[in-house]
């Protein structure tokens, strides 16, 4: 899957933006538009760091008796027992190794940041939230636990952010789902566990789980969101796991350095693939790839060095790409 923005670069460092969701090649949608700032509500998003493109981490357990497949990565830390088969996986496996001790460092810096600590006054909404809905915000369980044994709605705009804390356990029972409406997003829902996650049989869950224990996804339960336990295993008996669909890279500055240059400012997802294309028109069929990172932070800066003086006119696209 990739996220595609474009902008256009003239002398007068006039931009403009577009937005493509590609899948498997077809273009799905596009729509034009001129770059704006919307106020999101609610908290900023948990920083994941490098755990954010895992859909699943655990300590040294992962097994699975399902057949679903996971778009994203599963890693281990330390190494130990992947019991997920490789053909299950749309992604790279991390049994143990730098990646996944970095990734299981910044979940502990995650869970942390999303605890009652660093965001106080969670409200109150009782530790049954079926039958609700719920606008963004902190959200803190009075039991210490979270059930979910209906349908929660979480209603809110794209950019909207939710962190639930619980001081014990996440329980989700058999057939339960959760409804994103409004243009609320996976990707900005947050459940900070005390302890150990359940998704019941056939229930469809949205969000990150950052659990302090073990994560135990039943049969036929599918995870829109990610499953990172710091200290226990993650059992994934699904039907499938997928990383939320990220942000698409936004260009937030384009202007020329000197008359054979210009400098593009992005902000992009962190930690995925992000390309960076040219075109001296858009009605060319091929682009020209001018750059490839995976950024550590949200601001990358590249510096396009075949902007020359005799061009009145430069177009750039750019794409993350996600398993």
């Amino acid at each position: 899957m990739k996220r595609i923005t474009f902008a256009t670069h003239t002398p007068w460092t006039l931009t403009i933006s577009a937005t493509k969701l590609i899948l498997i090649g077809l273009v799905l949608a596009v729509t034009f538009m001129v770059p704006h700032q919307t106020l999101a509500a609610g908290p900023a998003p948990i920083d994941l760091g490098s755990a954010a493109h895992f859909v699943i981490l655990a300590t040294a357990t992962v097994t699975t008796t399902g057949g679903g497949i996971i778009n994203g990565d599963v890693g281990l830390s330390p190494a130990g027992s992947q019991g997920i088969p490789p053909a299950q996986i749309n992604g790279a496996i991390y049994n143990g190794g730098p990646v996944a001790a970095q990734a299981q460092l910044d979940l502990n810096a995650a869970i942390i940041a999303a605890s009652p600590a660093q965001l106080p006054g969670g409200i109150n909404a009782g530790a049954d939230l079926s039958g609700q809905t719920l606008v963004a915000g902190i959200y803190q369980s009075p039991s210490g636990a979270y059930d979910i044994s209906g349908v929660l709605t979480l209603h809110g705009g794209r950019d909207d952010v939710w962190v639930f804390q619980m001081a014990s356990t996440l329980t989700v029972a058999a057939g339960c789902q959760i409804i994103l409406t409004g243009g609320a997003q996976a990707r900005n829902i947050f459940w900070q566990v005390g302890s150990s996650a359940t998704l019941g049989t056939s229930s469809i869950f949205k969000g990150t789980i950052t659990a302090y224990a073990s994560i135990t996804m039943n049969a036929s339960s599918t995870l829109d969101g990610r499953a990172l336990a710091q200290v226990g295993a993650v059992t994934f008996n699904g039907d499938g796991g997928a990383l939320p669909t990220p942000a698409a890279p936004i260009f937030t500055g384009i202007s020329r350095t000197t008359t054979s240059s210009a400098t593009v400012v992005l902000n992009t997802a962190p930690y995925f693939l992000l390309t960076l294309q040219t075109s001296p028109g858009l009605s060319l069929p091929n682009w020209t790839t001018i750059a490839t990172n995976t950024p550590a932070t949200n601001i990358w800066k590249f510096t396009d060095t075949t902007a020359t003086a005799t061009v009145t006119q430069r177009f750039y696209r750019a794409f993350i790409t996600t398993p």
